[in-house]
């Protein structure tokens, strides 16, 4: 086994379900619904079918203390399983061309590469070839928004 992607931890966004709408926006969130295709759930790792309720919230993807941290809008929705797939991506990200971003256990950047729709599995295992990356973070390359963590197995 070469890798595993993970989705977020539904409880970390569960409480902003109940939250008002000046609660939310206090947090840099907003609600929305899902309007067709493009609304891909950090959670499930999973496409929100249209019509489905959705949060749209700031979320720091990179917590490392170094010049590499980040923060992008992501969405979640509501009652989903965490996703977790073993040595294989899912849709969102084999459908997508992704900005993949290579960390070592520091949180400094290592290297990246582009994937094509098709190629994120292959990219992502040319990335583990290298020793010093433990993790890496997948990226929609046109809109810079954070994916999923990739992390070694």
């Amino acid at each position: 086994m070469v890798y595993r992607v993970g989705g977020l931890a539904a409880e970390a966004f569960a409480p902003l379900f109940d939250m008002s709408e000046a609660e939310l926006a206090a947090r840099r969130a907003r609600r929305t619904v899902a309007e067709g295709s493009g609304y891909p759930c950090r959670i499930s790792l999973e496409e929100a079918a249209p019509g489905e309720a959705l949060i749209l919230v700031n979320h720091v993807s990179q917590e490392a203390a170094t010049p590499f941290r980040a923060a992008h809008a992501i969405y979640v929705r509501k009652d989903v399983a965490r996703g977790s797939f073993t040595d294989a991506v899912p849709a969102i990200l084999a459908t997508r061309t992704l900005g993949l971003r290579a960390f070592d256990r520091e949180g400094m950047l290592r290297g990246a590469l582009l994937a094509p729709p098709g190629e994120a599995d292959a990219r992502i295992r040319e990335l583990f070839e290298r020793p010093e990356v433990a993790e890496i973070h997948a990226h929609n390359a046109a809109l810079g928004c954070f994916l999923a963590r990739i992390e070694r197995n």
